[in-house]
């Protein structure tokens, strides 16, 4: 299997939404990464437009 390499993005954070993430990562026992990570992903899937991963099937499009 084929490792990818991660994508880098700079992200300007007001530091209050900094400080909320980092907060909510170390009770996460996260990174502020990997905690940002987390929540876009939480809401990819939640307007249903997260990346599917290798062996997922497609779900059927509702007509």
């Amino acid at each position: 299997m084929v490792k990818r390499e991660p994508k880098k993005v700079l992200v300007r954070l007001d530091p209050a939404v900094h400080e909320a993430i980092a907060k909510w990562a170390a009770d996460d026992l996260r990174s502020i990464n990997a905690q940002i990570e987390y929540a876009l992903r939480m809401a990819l899937d939640q307007v249903g437009r997260g990346p599917r991963r290798q062996g997922d099937t497609p779900e059927p499009k509702q007509t």
